[in-house]
C-alpha cells in the first residue's frame, strides 16, 4: 500500500489510467511537481471536485506520491476525499477523470456536484 513522505496510509489511490495521463500531462505542460485535487463548494449538491497543476507546494499539503505521480491535496479537501479513487476514463469521444469516493451521500442529476 502506498505512502505518502510523512508515513501516512494513502488517503487518495489513482489507477494506472489516472496515473498515465497525469505523467502525460505534465511531460506536455513541460513543468510541474503534480495535480492538486481538492474540492470547492459549488454545484445543486453542494461541492464539486477540482484538479489543477501544482508547480509548488503549501506548508499544509498533503502528498500523496504512486510511482513517482504526486497528488497533492490541502487538509481542508482531504477530509471529503479521504478513501477516494481517481480514475482517467475514455468513452467513446468523451473522456476526463472520474472519482470513486467512499463519502459521497448523493450527487447531483448531471453528476457535477456531490454531497457528504
Amino acid at each position: 500500500m502506498p505512502y505518502s513522505s510523512e508515513g501516512i496510509v494513502l488517503a487518495i489511490t489513482m489507477t494506472e489510467a489516472a496515473k498515465a495521463h497525469i505523467k502525460s500531462q505534465l511531460a506536455k505542460r513541460g513543468t510541474g511537481i503534480g495535480i492538486r485535487v481538492g474540492v470547492k463548494t459549488a454545484g445543486c449538491s453542494g461541492l464539486a471536485y477540482v484538479l489543477e497543476f501544482v508547480d509548488s507546494t503549501e506548508a499544509e499539503d498533503v502528498v500523496f506520491e504512486q510511482d513517482d505521480v504526486k497528488l497533492i491535496v490541502d487538509p481542508k479537501s482531504l477530509v471529503y476525499l479521504d478513501g477516494t479513487q481517481l480514475d482517467f476514463v475514455k468513452e467513446g469521444l468523451n473522456e476526463g477523470f472520474t472519482f470513486s469516493n467512499p463519502n459521497v451521500k448523493n450527487e447531483c442529476g448531471c453528476g457535477e456536484s456531490f454531497h457528504v
